[in-house]
């Protein structure tokens, strides 16, 4: 998979610009100020950790062997999905007729740890290099 980490990061940068644009263009008038402002965080969270998924891709380059790295870029992916998956599920829930999901809420908090999972990983990855 770490081999994929560069284009999958570019992929995920994309989708956050689209995902930005829905959100200014189409969801603006359509769900609540509150709503928008946790989509948007959906977004942002989207944006900062596809560059994260990007550099593990570029450091897996110069340190192919690096476990701690390629662990990183994993981590990076899956708290990705599970925490600006949730958030742009649960800011939306009312307009997808999915208002009774209530297990998205704990799901955040999980991709949550992962993105710090995943800091640390990317940390001790290059502790462990030096």
């Amino acid at each position: 998979m770490q081999k994929y980490f560069i284009p999958l990061g570019s992929l995920l940068a994309g989708l956050a610009v689209i995902a930005g644009a829905f959100g200014a263009h189409a969801l603006k008038t359509r769900i609540e100020a509150d709503q928008l402002q946790v989509y948007e965080t959906g977004v942002r969270f989207l944006f900062m950790h596809a560059f994260a998924i990007i550099i593990c891709g570029m450091l897996l380059l110069h340190f192919p062997e690096n476990r701690l790295v390629k662990i990183a870029g994993k981590l990076f992916f899956w708290g990705t999905l599970f925490f600006s998956g949730s958030l742009f599920l649960l800011s939306t829930r009312d307009l997808l007729g999915i208002s009774s999901w209530h297990w998205l809420g704990p799901i955040t908090p999980l991709g949550g740890l992962l993105f710090v999972s995943a800091w640390v990983s990317l940390a001790l990855g290059f502790i462990k290099k030096q």
